[in-house]
């Protein structure tokens, strides 16, 4: 038989020496009634009253693979402390063709076995239920006597040999001048970069960094009040801030809190590292500008020509730009020739890329091919003690490579083609107005897009996925786009509405020409109004 062993402990003084002692006796256990482990499932510090455990959890699913036919645990409570998990659980492997087994409980199966294992999933349950119920009794009169309860340590704070709060001489005072900085219009980097000035760490020993200043700003035990669940006890602890300059360090962190970025989702580029210069390979990056009117302006623009070097690449319309983009994405989707072909090129890749498995599952092949021959031979009457021992090692092989196979598949699975088809289809019924599933799309399927001023080339995350796209197409292609124009400037600096359609002239005075109204040589610009006649000077 093919078995896992599950190991857990919880923070209840318990330590990492608790899962090799698990480990230990359950391998021993397996050794002995001839079971092959086939892999480890470990939670650490995680009680077993809830089943919130990413290594259970996963075990759980894994016994749907009908990989292993057991799971080994220490004792019962290890699997679970309460009879609603046990039972839902062990049921669920029952389902899946996989049996609980404790190491150290000795469990028959007839039906005094099922009153035993009752028995013992009560304790547990019943312990926990105890244990959690002392513990939380225990810390509710510590924290009503003033006491530590655990947790970290605020900083400017000590606990004594009696589990009492102290002010730290060192720390505390410094803590101090942090609160009437910031309260005297200090901002909260200026009082981190403060504290890190005079090498002030956090709890864990480490730099201060913004959000430990914010929450320690915000830290009701410097006024000295101690909180445990539900119980607030004032002056519980030596204060060192007064309640007073906290209190305004509220009112001024509530007032200088920021707003959420209002812009944040329109500012993000969704081609940034998949969109290239076709004239000199350079990554474009998206740049936005806001003009005197208040209009915000966002486009792509080479960094070459960022970087003020030659290359001919206009800049390009954002949103224009990302809808083009997606909606020839979504047409490739909707076509059920492409997704055979990437179907097909994922079972492709996925096979090339397990190369062990396919190897041990030839050699399991010829060893069971090897043993039915043995059989043969042994039902013709051929027995010696070479036939017997040259079988013995065929068993022995299978086990190995039954294990080996087991461990592949539990390390990778194996998708299936109709759930890489179904996960395919999905994307056809994205959201295309939600940034997100835009996102989403253009990670999974654009590999680059190279961009020219008269075309695009997109390469897709599929053989043969390329596809170039005039932008004489691009028109049609695109939905409610404002234009399809691909070049367009930065954003200007000031802009003048006329009514009318206008021309503009330029007039050049002469270096010599220095008497009058146009001395110093500087230009005049005249902007003239076609139906109105009127000129205007700028």
């Amino acid at each position: 038989m093919t078995a896992v062993i599950y190991a857990r402990y919880s923070s209840d003084n318990q330590r990492e020496e608790s899962i090799e002692g698990q480990i230990r006796e359950c391998t021993a256990y397996a050794e002995k009634n001839d079971i092959t482990v086939v892999k480890h499932y470990i939670d650490r510090a995680i009680s077993a009253k809830t089943d919130n455990r990413p290594q259970f959890q996963q075990m759980i699913k894994d016994s749907e693979r009908k990989l292993f036919d057991m799971v080994l645990v220490w004792k019962l409570d290890r699997f679970a402390r309460n009879r609603y998990d046990s039972a839902r659980y062990k049921t669920q492997l029952k389902k899946n063709g996989v049996k609980l087994m404790s190491a150290t409980e000795i469990i028959s199966d007839g039906p005094e076995g099922i009153i035993l294992e009752s028995v013992l999933e009560g304790y547990a349950e019943y312990y926990s239920a105890d244990l959690s119920e002392k513990v939380i009794r225990g810390m509710t009169e510590n924290a009503l006597k003033g006491k530590f309860t655990g947790g970290a340590v605020p900083v400017g704070y000590r606990i004594d040999e009696n589990q009492r709060f102290q002010t730290d001489p060192l720390t505390a005072p410094l803590i101090a001048e942090a609160f009437r900085m910031y309260n005297e219009g200090a901002t909260m980097t200026e009082v981190r970069d403060w504290l890190n000035e005079h090498q002030v760490k956090n709890p864990r020993g480490g730099p201060m960094s913004y959000n430990t200043v914010q929450h320690m700003l915000k830290n009701r035990r410097y006024i000295g009040e101690l909180k445990y669940r539900d119980i607030l006890i004032p002056d519980a602890i030596p204060p060192i801030v007064s309640p007073e300059l906290f209190e305004d360090v509220q009112i001024k962190m509530a007032k200088n809190k920021k707003a959420p970025a209002r812009r944040k989702a329109e500012d993000d580029y969704l081609l940034t590292t998949k969109l290239f210069c076709g004239y000199c390979g350079s990554l474009m990056f998206g740049e936005s500008g806001t003009s005197r009117s208040g209009d915000v302006h966002r486009y792509y623009k080479c960094a070459t020509v960022k970087k003020r070097k030659s290359c001919q690449k206009k800049t390009v319309r954002k949103q224009w730009l990302e809808d083009l983009v997606i909606a020839k994405t979504k047409a490739l989707i909707m076509d059920d020739t492409v997704i055979d072909s990437i179907v097909s090129s994922v079972m492709e890749l996925q096979n090339k890329e397990n190369t062990n498995l396919p190897l041990y599952e030839k050699q399991l092949r010829d060893i069971e091919a090897g043993i039915q021959n043995m059989l043969n031979a042994i039902q013709a009457g051929i027995l010696t003690s070479s036939t017997k021992e040259r079988l013995e090692t065929l068993e022995t092989q299978k086990k190995e490579l039954e294990a080996k196979i087991a461990e592949e598949r539990l390390a990778k699975p194996k998708l299936s083609e109709d759930f890489v088809r179904f996960w395919l289809t999905r994307f056809r019924k994205l959201d295309l107005s939600q940034r997100e599933q835009r996102q989403a799309l253009i990670d999974t399927f654009i590999n680059a897009i190279y961009l020219y001023d008269d075309k695009m080339l997109i390469t897709f995350n599929y053989k043969e996925g390329t596809e170039t796209v005039s932008f004489a197409e691009a028109t049609e292609a695109v939905v409610g786009e404002i234009g399809s124009d691909l070049d367009c400037l930065t954003a200007p600096n000031r802009i003048r509405k006329f009514p009318d359609p206008v021309f503009v002239f330029v007039y050049f005075p002469k270096p010599e020409k220095t008497q009058g109204p146009r001395s110093g040589g500087e230009p005049w610009v005249f902007i003239f109004s076609r139906k109105r006649g009127h000129r205007l000077r700028c």
